[in-house]
């Protein structure tokens, strides 16, 4: 009966339109005020016990890496690279605008982010094209998709961190997943803009050279993923140190390199990084309160049994699980699930033989989708309210790139070696 008040009381609170991390820690308080067997004090242990776990250093690194990169000089070299290499072809700035999102994602390591960015810089370029705007819109939004699966993906650092999965091994699994994502979503932009006539950026394919000049100048924002990957590959740090290297490099180059980042530009940027990393953790330590709240009341063993009641079959609970995220990923926000239902589910495939570096992505990337998805989706939100077009305009441009994402999905859920692998190649099994 406590778990059913407690879970009427999120539901309650998120419709009302609270803050997620509020929506959960007062969940929380419901349990710990009215179950028996626990006190109000359990709550906040759990939660300070979750700021002090030391892998999660790695997450306000990361995202401090990102600002700097965006603000450093990277983004118009990442669009002159992009612009190279697929701006001859059908749609060619909404082309640019999903390759765009497989170099930045690269660096950003956040969906959000990745889309604010687009949506600042290529989406007034396309419209001043002629592309509708909502149109620009749902290319920007389905392309930020790919951030969080391309590495470093900052879901990937939390799902390592909670299921106690290697961190490298879940960012190379990402690469190829991220590299499908595109693909689909440009056949998308193919079909569509030849439809509606949107045209080439330029009638020409760019000489070789030229894309080797683009190379040349964007080498340094693209050694981030290398030296990272590269690092973990062969121990020379931790993911969380990691972050510190992605942190340090990203000052290197934005001023020694590139000459574009500033002493002074560092406040604004440790501002926004502490304001986002404090976001991230306070939903962490609240959400962490509710998850022993469930493995408490044995929430995770109960919905395993009713699981395998239903079936033993991977495929068919593989299905039932990406049906499930895919719900939940339009009514809660993506961070949250994965810190509620990491605990839960990765018993669950783990008995099924699962790899649960396989289900990492899988799970990821359903709550990604979901992040660009109405109602609850913040991906939709920041694009629309940057742009400037209505939740009704994007959700009628947004369809047939979202069954390209789910197709994708597919893909990479009932094929393993697409996620597989790489990690297996580069790391061994």
């Amino acid at each position: 009966m406590t778990m059913g008040f407690v879970f009427a009381s999120m539901a309650g609170l998120l419709t009302l339109g609270l803050p997620i991390a509020f929506s959960l820690g007062l969940a929380a308080c419901v349990f710990f005020l009215s179950a028996p067997g626990v006190t109000p004090a359990f709550m906040i242990q759990r939660m300070v016990a979750t700021t002090e776990a030391f892998p999660l250093l790695a997450v306000p690194f990361f995202i401090f890496a990102g600002a700097v990169m965006t603000q450093g000089g990277i983004t118009g070299r990442i669009f002159g690279l992009a612009d190279a290499l697929v701006g001859h072809r059908v749609g060619g700035l909404a082309q640019v605008n999903v390759l765009n999102s497989v170099f930045i994602g690269g660096m950003s390591g956040s969906g959000n982010a990745d889309a604010a960015i687009d949506s600042k810089t290529l989406v007034p370029v396309m419209v001043s094209k002629g592309y509708s705007k909502p149109f620009a819109a749902a290319v920007t939004a389905a392309s930020g998709v790919i951030a969080p699966i391309i590495p470093p993906g900052i879901g990937m650092l939390i799902y390592g961190f909670i299921a106690d999965v290697s961190v490298g091994r879940l960012f190379i699994g990402g690469i190829v997943p991220g590299l499908l994502l595109a693909l689909g979503l440009m056949i998308v932009v193919h079909v569509v803009s030849k439809r509606r006539g949107y045209g080439q950026q330029r009638e020409r394919r760019v000489p070789f050279r030229e894309v080797l000049g683009h190379v040349r100048h964007a080498a340094w924002a693209l050694m981030l993923p290398v030296l990272i990957l590269v690092g973990l590959r062969f121990g020379a740090f931790t993911p969380t140190e990691a972050g510190a290297v992605a942190a340090a490099y990203a000052v290197f180059v934005g001023m020694v390199v590139y000459r574009e980042l500033h002493w002074r530009d560092l406040g604004p940027i440790v501002a926004e990084s502490l304001a986002a990393t404090a976001v991230v953790m306070l939903i962490l330590a609240t959400a962490n309160a509710l998850m022993w709240a469930l493995t408490w009341e044995r929430i995770p063993m109960k919905m395993a049994q009713a699981l395998f009641a239903l079936s033993d079959n991977p495929y068919v609970i593989l299905l039932l699980i990406n049906i499930l995220l895919l719900f939940l990923g339009c009514v809660m926000e993506g961070t949250a699930l994965l810190i509620i239902l990491t605990p839960i589910l990765v018993p669950v495939i783990t008995k099924l033989g699962i790899d649960p570096v396989h289900f990492g992505l899988v799970f990821v990337l359903n709550l990604t989708i979901g992040a660009v998805t109405p109602p609850v989706g913040t991906i939709l939100y920041t694009v629309c309210s940057i742009v400037g077009v209505s939740v009704e305009e994007f959700t009628r441009e947004l369809w047939p790139f979202l069954i390209a994402l789910v197709a994708a999905l597919f893909l990479v859920t009932y094929f393993p070696p697409t996620v597989l692998w790489l990690p297996n190649l580069v790391m061994g099994r």
